[in-house]
């Protein structure tokens, strides 16, 4: 089969797309034709040796898939070969196939297209946990969202208005404030142009729950924005590792810090995760009032240019690879 194959240093990964051994599922797992894979941080971060894969998975880049299943593998019930399905993988995507556990697939609703399906798995479950199991967020709180217009944060934004909560975002660029205002955010600030912070403050005065993917940059405001009994949940770091925090705010406004990973989570967590969001949300997708939005797509032999376009912060939505 073929595969992308990370070549090149970690300062300059070149990503080829080439013959390599082909995967066989074993008890339990499921051997899917991949259709399409979705793009994430953690796969730039992988190419450059920062981000190395759980024990006993693939080398292989790709965390989301949608495929066809070609082979099931022994103890493996209630799937069928030729089911179309999604699924979040600890590696592998970026393949002409890809193994699988039986746990943790979703069969695909017949309106989402390839690309949706295949966008849905890793922004929509990290939004998820991060959102109601990590930060624990409840009709008539306030959030903030940083990188409001990645894939992650407009699934976050869509399933927050849905709960009923206040929604602020941040995002880069005039017409990425546009993607994130469709999406549902009440407020949307542009970081480039104005301070998020003091624009909370002067509008609302805090929030209750922020989800950040920035890190040590942010820390500081971070912590000044948060009302009494507010969580901070931090899912990346791409503001730095370090920061400064003022502990008096945390200790008399009782504040949580939560950091959070995906994948390095069990399958077992992650099947639980999906039944989860479905569970709650599912009906919402059918309707159209939840959407996964495509910011491009581009065929998996150029995925060196997917990956320049995220690393270059220009995509408003998903990147998707297709086969």
């Amino acid at each position: 089969m073929k595969a992308i194959v990370v070549e090149g240093d970690r300062r300059n990964p070149v990503l080829r797309w080439r013959e390599v051994a082909d995967v066989r599922p074993g008890p339990g797992e499921v051997l899917l034709d991949v259709r399409a894979a979705g793009v994430n941080r953690a796969d730039l971060l992988q190419a450059r040796g920062s981000y190395p894969p759980p024990a006993g998975a693939s080398d292989i880049l790709g965390l989301e898939v949608c495929g066809i299943i070609r082979e099931l593998g022994p103890e493996v019930k209630g799937w069928e070969l030729g089911e179309r399905v999604c699924a979040l993988l600890p590696g592998g995507g970026y393949a002409e196939r890809a193994v699988c556990d039986a746990e943790v697939l979703m069969r695909v609703p017949p309106q989402w297209s390839d690309v949706e399906a295949a966008a849905f798995p890793e922004a929509w479950i990290t939004a998820y946990v991060n959102l109601f199991e990590e930060g624990a967020l409840v009709e008539g709180e306030s959030v903030l969202i940083h990188a409001g217009a990645s894939g992650v944060g407009l699934a976050a934004i869509q399933l927050a208005r849905a709960a009923g909560a206040t929604v602020y975002a941040t995002a880069g660029s005039a017409e990425k404030i546009s993607v994130v205002l469709q999406a549902g955010a009440h407020h949307a600030i542009n970081y480039r142009e104005q301070n998020f912070a003091d624009q909370i403050r002067k509008n609302a005065g805090g929030v209750d729950l922020i989800l950040d993917c920035v890190g040590g940059a942010y820390l500081a405001q971070n912590i000044s924005l948060l009302k009494r009994l507010g969580r901070l949940v931090n899912i990346g770091l791409l503001g730095g590792r370090r920061g400064e925090l003022e502990l008096d705010l945390v200790l008399s406004r009782r504040l949580r810090i939560i950091g959070s990973t995906l994948r390095s989570r069990s399958r077992q967590e992650h099947a639980r995760l999906a039944r989860a969001l479905l569970s709650r949300f599912g009906s919402l997708f059918l309707t159209g009032q939840l959407r996964i939005i495509i910011d491009s797509t581009f065929p998996i032999a150029e995925a060196q240019k997917a990956h320049e376009r995220m690393a270059q912060n220009l995509n408003a939505g998903k990147i998707v690879l297709t086969l």
